[in-house]
């Protein structure tokens, strides 16, 4: 388990200074270019790009924290950290969206006169499709294969730039093809309110582990499947499972033949930790509670029964 987390630590920082890297030349040369062709919508497009390298830098410090060992205090360990981070995220996305609408607002409803951006306006969006595309491939391949909600929120994030600055390229073709300069004002408003979205649904996201949830809901099929293939077991109830990070923490209760010794139902819950973690990747920990068959239980407030599923 140690080993595991330290080459996620690993993957996490690579990949995380990659885009730091990346999104600072990126961000720099459309908002550069932004404010010298007088593009309101590249220089929105830079600006998210900005935010990018802050959702990096927030990244690493994140990964840093990850690699802590448990405490008293924090027993489970510190993956939530990498929730936290995602949410910090959404926030972050989310401001830029909306300063970015109050910005493209303020200029539509403007009395000033609007004049046509420069054409290298068309060249640094050209060059911010590739660029962003490449490093939303590589986040995504690299979160699907550590299990990183942090890493896939930002890729998805990335990819959604992609969109942005495909839209910024059409409005900046449309623009001079009409001479109507406003377009290039109402592509940064839609472009706002796209990102806002984005961030939305990042948020939302998160909440599903921060309040000990489960994303995929089909894991608890396979604990029931999981516990009825072991000999011995019988009833699975009361189970609950959550994510820490990327690992699932799973607690339930089984019933064993009331007349077997310690000795054997210790084996039989063992074997239902096997079972589940052969159906199931990325378990943190297992809790087996073990109680004789026909019992009757009070009612329970907690947990799923086969029932549910």
């Amino acid at each position: 388990m140690k080993e595991q987390l330290q080459a996620r630590e690993k993957v996490l920082i690579r990949t995380s200074w990659i885009s730091t890297i990346g999104n600072t030349i990126l961000s720099v040369a459309k908002i550069g270019i932004g404010f010298a062709a007088g593009s309101l919508a590249v220089l929105g497009d830079g600006i998210d790009s900005a935010t990018d390298v802050v959702i990096s830098i927030v990244m690493i410090l994140a990964a840093r924290i990850i690699s802590k060992p448990p405490t008293k205090k924090y027993p489970y360990g510190y993956e939530k950290a990498e929730t936290i981070a995602t949410k910090i995220l959404s926030l972050v996305i989310f401001y830029a969206g909306v300063q970015m609408l109050i910005s493209s607002i303020g200029s539509l409803i403007s009395p000033e006169p609007k004049e046509m951006p420069a054409a290298i306006a068309i060249y640094v969006t050209l060059f911010s499709i590739v660029g962003k595309l490449l490093l939303a491939l590589y986040q995504y391949r690299a979160g699907r294969r550590i299990g990183s909600s942090l890493l896939t929120a930002n890729a998805v994030n990335m990819r959604n730039d992609v969109i942005i600055s495909c839209g910024v390229l059409i409005g900046l073709v449309f623009t001079f093809l009409l001479k109507l300069p406003i377009l290039d004002t109402v592509t940064g408003l839609i472009i706002s309110l796209f990102i806002i979205r984005s961030s939305i649904r990042i948020f939302m996201d998160s909440n599903v582990e921060l309040m000990d949830g489960v994303k995929d809901e089909s894991i608890y099929r396979k604990i029931f499947d999981a516990v009825e293939a072991v000999p011995g077991a019988h009833n699975p109830h009361r189970v609950r499972s959550r994510q820490i990070g990327n690992l699932y923490m799973i607690v339930l209760d089984i019933e064993v033949d009331g007349s077997i010794t310690v000795t054997e139902a210790h084996r039989i819950a063992n074997e239902v930790e096997h079972s589940i973690k052969a159906k199931i990747d990325n378990i943190y920990d297992i809790v087996v509670h073990v109680e004789p068959e026909g019992v009757c239980h009070d009612a329970e407030q907690f947990g799923i029964d086969r029932g549910m599923v």
